[in-house]
């Protein structure tokens, strides 16, 4: 595999275990416990992903910091919060500063080295050529299952893997409920019902920043949401505009 990974987390014994269950993948990682340690290292050689805490050290914000200052020297580099600060503020500041995903501790080590993989595929499939891309389309919406990009009426919408996945779950069956647990399912998390609506919330801003009438995702009120490809006609159950939760 040989990819190398970089863990920056002030606590020396959670770091480790991080480090130990990915080596088991075949990877080759390194660990700090600081911001200063990493960037100086950094200077050197990117790794090809890093995983980041918030809290580094005596910088409570530390992890915020270092993801700013990683994406303003590359784009592409695949970031991932892994952090116990678990409320939806930290959460959203993440995924705005660029990071690609974001999990907190309780994240079992399997689903771990899962979304590593999952950052990993969507790498090299962008080195394919785009013929090779399998292709889910309805209406504007455009998913690339390869590359795992997402476009709204030609632009790309910036969406996490968790985002995609749940995104791709309601597409794929357009028309079709699909309850938080089968969002769950698709994702591979496990997640209360409150962070379920907030990814639908995040996801419903993304798009919208795109075109201001995005109106696809429709919550059924006590059951779930549904992707509804004529969203002036929602269908009975559904939450009116302006209603969305």
């Amino acid at each position: 595999m040989g990819y190398r990974i970089a863990i920056v987390e002030d606590e020396p014994t959670i770091r480790e275990n991080y480090a130990d269950a990915l080596r088991r993948q075949g990877y080759r990682v390194s660990g700090f416990g600081d911001r200063s340690a990493a960037l100086e290292a950094f200077d050197t050689r990117l790794p090809d992903l890093v995983i980041i805490d918030i809290t580094l050290g005596t910088e409570p914000e530390g992890g915020f910091e270092l993801c700013r200052q990683l994406r303003a020297r590359s784009e592409s580099l695949p970031i991932i919060f892994l952090t116990a600060r678990d409320n939806d503020l930290d959460a959203v500041s993440g995924l705005r500063l660029g990071a690609d995903d974001y999990l907190t501790k309780d994240i079992s080590l399997a689903h771990l080295t899962a979304r590593v993989a999952a950052l990993f595929r969507r790498l090299e499939a962008l080195s394919r050529p785009a013929a090779e891309a399998s292709v889910l389309e309805r209406g504007p919406l455009r998913l690339d299952l390869d590359r795992l990009s997402v476009t709204w009426r030609g632009h790309r919408v910036d969406l996490t893997l968790t985002e995609f996945w749940m995104v791709h779950a309601l597409a794929r069956y357009a028309g079709h409920v699909k309850t938080r647990q089968q969002l769950m399912d698709a994702a591979n998390v496990v997640l209360d019902d409150a962070t379920i609506t907030s990814h639908i919330k995040r996801i419903r801003r993304k798009f919208d920043a795109e075109d201001g009438n995005f109106d696809a995702i429709k919550t059924v009120y006590g059951v779930g949401y549904r992707w509804h490809e004529d969203p002036e006609h929602p269908a009975h159950g559904e939450e009116s505009p302006g209603e969305q939760t």
